[in-house]
């Protein structure tokens, strides 16, 4: 077990089916580690790690798997075609395609990237026209200089920004190093 008065150092377990849930949860997987186990149950892989790991460490401590909503389907609508121009009007189901960097970057320089303010008004832009995705995007700059949230199913990466911000000087190699350790470590 780990102590905090210089005990032994607790390990991590292998992902069998002889852990519990509150053991799983305990530890970092991946998600490779998470569908072989997954499958050792029977339990279904699909979705994301999250939901994952919730239906194993409920399968693990005998409880009913929790209930999963089925994912929203996406119209896939009619997709925009060259050429467009700022009076093309945005689709129901866009999605962020070539065709639509390729004005941006036409429109705005070649700095142009889908970040999240852009991929959201994309998808939530039908019946705005692409000379309004613009002005969207030049507005949009000075928050999407700021440091963005991180989903906490992206862990990894919102560990590298943490360890960068109190090593500024580290290597991807040491944050690469202290990734491992982390991870190697129950969560508690």
């Amino acid at each position: 077990m780990s102590t905090n008065d210089g005990g032994a150092v607790e390990t991590r377990p292998e992902p069998t089916p002889a852990l519990t849930g509150a053991e799983l949860l305990r530890w970092y997987w991946t998600l490779t580690e998470l569908t072989a186990l997954a499958g050792a149950l029977g339990v279904p892989a699909a979705g994301g790690k999250a939901a994952l790991t919730a239906r194993l460490a409920a399968t693990l401590d005998g409880r009913p798997a929790p209930h999963r909503e089925p994912p929203a389907r996406r119209r896939a609508g009619r997709q925009l075609t060259a050429p467009v121009d700022g009076r093309t009007v945005i689709p129901e189901g866009q999605r962020c395609s070539q065709v639509l960097r390729e004005f941006f970057v036409r429109e705005t320089g070649p700095g142009f990237h889908f970040d999240a303010f852009m991929r959201a008004y994309v998808a939530q832009g039908a019946g705005r026209t692409l000379a309004e995705a613009v002005a969207h995007w030049h507005a949009t700059r000075q928050d999407a200089a700021q440091p963005q949230d991180i989903g906490a199913q992206f862990e990894f990466n919102r560990f590298l920004r943490t360890w960068h911000t109190r090593h500024p000087d580290g290597t991807r190699t040491e944050a690469l190093t202290a990734w491992h350790e982390h991870r190697a470590r129950p969560r508690d």
